[in-house]
């Protein structure tokens, strides 16, 4: 998330320098967030033509909303370009997706996906019964293995930036029936997401992965580590296994 003027044109930059980076190795999806619901499609349409293959978006923040509107929303964001386009359901962002909205909110043509970042599998039963073609993808980073099992059809997750071979194993043992070792796969993963837990995830996400490919900026408006955190951070990683 940007602020209005010259922080939206950042994120332009931004988007252009991403795309251009992965270079189309692999698909690229931009999560496009704005308070201002103009500056929202003008990010969108930019990752458009910079070449994105899907724009992930959340829904609008801070007051309530009814289905209708959330709805209206997503249907003004699909019809703004051609791309496909993913939600974003968090449920940090106050929006209950219920199965009626989430039914019609797929009938929108480019309306193609949805991040789950939330425990209720029970929807997610539901969703891929009714809605066979919805291309759910699991977010909590601890349950990739019960999120695959209850139908999602990918993951993605902040600690997968540098557990992503783990993950994989996770996904190919529960594709395979080999529940078991999915299981043991993701205590082992567990493991390390509560070593970082206390430390802000993001946080220790970004401090590893400096450390791994070169410096990265601080994750404003989260004050950045001492010198004495970050090395609690990287003994409590080490403890749960992680090789750094």
């Amino acid at each position: 998330n940007f602020g209005k003027g010259a922080t939206n044109k950042r994120a332009m930059e931004l988007t252009t320098e991403a795309i251009s980076i992965v270079a189309h190795r692999v698909p690229v999806i931009i999560h496009c967030a704005r308070m201002n619901y103009e500056e929202m499609i003008e990010l969108a349409q930019h990752a458009e033509r910079e070449g994105a293959d899907c724009i992930s978006a959340i829904p609008p923040l801070f007051y309530k909303y009814s289905d209708d509107e959330i709805y209206a929303y997503y249907k003004g964001l699909c019809d703004s370009v051609k791309l496909p386009i993913m939600i974003y359901n968090n449920p940090n962002t106050g929006v209950p997706f219920g199965l009626p909205l989430l039914e019609k909110l797929f009938t929108i043509p480019n309306l193609t996906a949805i991040k789950w970042t939330n425990y209720d599998y029970y929807t997610v039963l539901q969703l891929k019964s009714r809605i066979p073609h919805a291309n759910v993808i699991n977010g909590p980073d601890e349950l990739a293995m019960m999120g695959i099992a209850a139908g999602c059809d990918g993951c993605i997750g902040t600690t997968y930036n540098f557990q992503q071979a783990l993950i994989k194993k996770i996904y190919t043992a529960i594709k395979e029936g080999r529940v078991e070792e999915a299981r043991e796969l993701q205590t082992i993963a567990n493991n390390i997401i509560a070593a970082i837990a206390p430390f802000h995830v993001i946080k220790a996400t970004k401090l590893i992965l400096s450390l791994r490919y070169g410096k990265l900026d601080q994750v404003y408006p989260y004050l950045p580590y001492t010198p004495e955190e970050e090395e609690a951070v990287l003994a409590a990683v080490r403890k749960a296994g992680l090789d750094i």
